[in-house]
């Protein structure tokens, strides 16, 4: 089963997508980067290289694991989301299992999501919960009291970090972003309307990219429950999912019923 993930959930795109860092850190680099705490895009550099590291078979690189679940605790959910992708790299690591673990705690979604893929990777399906999320739409809250204001239409494309809304409060305006990819499926509430704290004000349908690592992830941990949240992405009846998503979901519930039917069986 581990061999299967480790083909199945290759680098989840969940990360921090948009970024690339393909330049190659020397090791005196790599302990620079870890150590600029005011520089974190250069703390995921590492950990990326890190990550590429384990994927090629490099053995020395188990010098850094200590560096990579001390980043699982950053302050920054950024260096959380990458450092939840690279704990995924080596399944060998009981360490690495233990904090992707804790990890499914993380008051961020994506850095729960990475979690759960990785996890996955080990054979462990207790992000079960988080891979099924992928599929669903996801609702952003307001922050605080206010009046609302959008600034995005529906059927927007839109990526983590997006800006969704501006909420303006008694102590200024706040700026709502997206904590998570997707597409704005509806606004709940009137634009230029007043909001209370923790009221829901868009949903987020899924977007593709999320759909796909969630269906290759319940190819390996589905269970029988999981079908009626995957019929409809093998009916074709979820709008802007591409064929291979349709495909891979028709694979994803006959696997599960190939197992049920085996399970039963004995």
């Amino acid at each position: 089963m581990i061999g299967l993930a480790a083909a199945f959930i290759l680098v989840p795109f969940l990360f921090w997508r948009g970024t690339w860092f393909g330049r190659s850190l020397t090791e005196d680099e790599l302990g620079k980067y870890f150590a600029d705490e005011a520089q974190p895009r250069h703390i995921q550099h590492a950990l990326v290289q890190i990550g590429e590291r384990m994927a090629q078979g490099d053995a020395s690189v188990a010098l850094w694991y200590p560096q990579v679940i001390e980043q699982a605790k950053s302050p920054h959910a950024e260096i959380r989301i990458t450092a939840a992708w690279v704990l995924g790299g080596d399944t060998r690591s009981g360490e690495f299992h233990e904090v992707l673990r804790e990890l499914l705690q993380d008051s961020d979604p994506m850095v729960k999501r990475n979690a759960a893929l990785s996890l996955v990777r080990f054979g462990d399906d207790s992000g079960h919960e988080e891979i099924l999320a992928l599929l669903r739409p996801f609702t952003v809250e307001a922050p605080a009291a206010g009046t609302l204001s959008y600034q995005l239409p529906v059927e927007t494309p839109i990526e983590r970090g997006t800006l969704l809304a501006r909420l303006e409060t008694g102590q200024g305006i706040l700026d709502i972003q997206s904590p998570v990819p997707g597409t704005v499926e509806q606004e709940m509430v009137e634009d230029e309307s007043p909001v209370q704290e923790g009221q829901g004000i868009v949903v987020l349908a899924p977007g593709t990219e999320q759909v796909w690592e969630a269906l290759r992830a319940l190819f390996l941990v589905g269970r029988e429950e999981d079908l009626p949240e995957i019929e409809p992405f093998v009916r074709g009846d979820v709008p802007d999912m591409h064929e291979e998503i349709q495909q891979q979901a028709a694979r994803t519930a006959e696997e599960i019923r190939r197992k049920n039917t085996v399970t039963s069986d004995k």
